[in-house]
């Protein structure tokens, strides 16, 4: 099934989002965007793309995951990768520079959920025995 996700630039005064950049089809793997966005930055428009679990995990899952999740298949891909304990599930918001391009931004966006998919699917492998560990912290 395609979904269709739409890139709008935040305004770097109000945070708000004003403008569409352009739309993406997304033919997989986007239940594990939680949100995506351009904003500005020294003349520079860059992609915020904020991915989370594809369903709620457990209390004890929350903290296994963070702990075995390798940000660095990111690498060469996104400048910046940060974990946000701000929410239910977690979260990872990448950064990386926005292209004009939406066939190629369309590309690098379903790359990205494929990698962030096969690392979750690795991590969820390697905790499937640790929730004693995790329950006692």
């Amino acid at each position: 099934m395609e979904t269709v996700v739409v890139i709008m630039l935040k305004d770097k005064d109000t945070g708000f989002l004003d403008k569409e950049l352009c739309s993406l089809s997304i033919t997989e793997n986007v239940e594990y965007i939680m949100s995506v966005f351009v904003s500005e930055d020294d003349g520079k428009n860059r992609l915020h793309l904020r991915l989370s679990t594809e369903r709620d995990v457990k209390d004890w899952e929350y903290g296994a995951i963070f702990d075995y999740y390798d940000t660095e298949c990111f690498n060469g891909i996104a400048d910046t990768v940060s974990e946000s304990e701000d929410y239910y599930n977690p979260v990872w918001e990448l950064v990386l520079d926005y292209s004009d391009d939406p066939g190629q931004t369309e590309q690098t966006v379903a790359d990205i959920l494929r990698l962030h998919r096969n690392e979750l699917e690795d991590v969820y492998k390697v905790i499937a025995d640790k929730e004693s560990e995790y329950e006692n912290e």
